[in-house]
């Protein structure tokens, strides 16, 4: 059976988080509807990154699959104009067959922006955390290296019972404009609030609430109390997906 591939992106802000709930509104449930509309049966997709409530996307990645040929142009033009313009269809195309939005892919890439500045901007409030104030980010980048490799992360993740938490971090960057700070975070794959709980530590440590030698103690000691700050949602954007 034909696979089909969604390249998409959407501004989480008026979201409940990616996944499919009953009774909320969700990127999937309005993806899926659109689909069943447009195709005339009911669509069970998967998806590479299930993004929090107000978390954005730049790259997500979906697939399902369709006994049919589709043309894939008319199919695109036609979700737009149903999920549009919360929700972008960015590409069509079809896959291997055994290909998997979720479990093919091989790296999950965020972004997080902070504003430093006294003076929040309201054009873009939606995107950016707001924090206010001068950070050391020389001691966060310091903090930060302690992040990289293999780690059991159940200090910085709503965990589910029965669910490994370890993962593979192979990049944490932060780059520093003056007014702006991005965080750019990599891993094989992350659990639930994982990049804005790594984000809200190293804001603790930048103010000074934290100290920065404690990173490597907090995922020893596997005690999700550790973790004071949870940055808000508004801020982070999956930003690439690969399947190397």
């Amino acid at each position: 059976m034909p696979v089909y591939r969604l390249d998409i992106a959407y501004d989480g802000s008026g979201f409940r988080g990616y996944a499919r709930q009953q009774g909320l509104r969700t990127v999937q449930g309005e993806l899926e509807q659109a689909l069943a509309t447009l195709l005339k049966s009911d669509i069970d997709t998967s998806v590479a990154g299930r993004t929090d409530a107000g978390v954005h996307a730049l790259g997500q990645v979906v697939s399902f699959m369709w006994e049919e040929d589709l043309d894939r142009d008319r199919l695109r033009r036609g979700l737009n104009g149903i999920v549009g313009p919360e929700i972008a269809i960015c590409g069509v195309a079809e896959a291997s067959p055994e290909f998997n939005a979720r479990f093919s892919a091989t790296w999950r890439r965020y972004r997080y922006l902070v504003d430093l500045r006294q003076t929040p901007d309201p054009l873009t409030r939606g995107f950016v955390w707001h924090v206010g104030r001068t950070l050391d980010v020389g001691v966060m980048r310091r903090a930060g290296e302690a992040f990289l490799g293999e780690h059991d992360f159940s200090s910085f993740c709503r965990s589910v019972p029965g669910r490994s938490n370890v993962r593979i971090l192979t990049e944490l960057s932060l780059h520093d404009d003056g007014d702006r700070l991005t965080i750019w975070v990599q891993a094989n794959a992350f659990c639930h609030q994982m990049v804005r709980s790594i984000v809200g530590h190293l804001y603790d440590i930048g103010r000074g609430f934290s100290d920065d030698a404690s990173v490597g103690e907090v995922i020893t000691s596997g005690d999700r109390s550790r973790v004071a700050t949870t940055a808000p949602p508004h801020g982070l954007t999956l930003w690439s997906v690969g399947y190397d």
